[in-house]
């Protein structure tokens, strides 16, 4: 899944550290999120996006693999 979370976090010009900070996690979820390693749980993904006061399909972008019903 594809996400524009590096993008809404360095339009709001905070850091990694200070997005983990404000979502309870950690420095390096964040990165992983960001790079498309890690796709963050339902709950997460609704705190990143209320926390940059969007929509969650404005955050992540489901790219599609197939499994689409």
């Amino acid at each position: 899944m594809k996400n524009r979370l590096r993008e809404l976090r360095e339009e709001l010009g905070i850091t990694q550290e200070e997005l983990a900070k404000a979502l309870g996690v950690t420095r390096q979820t964040i990165i992983a999120i960001e790079k498309g390693r890690y796709d963050p749980s339902l709950r997460l993904a609704f705190k990143i996006a209320r926390f940059f006061g969007v929509k969650i399909e404005d955050v992540f972008i489901y790219g599609g693999d197939g499994d689409e019903r």
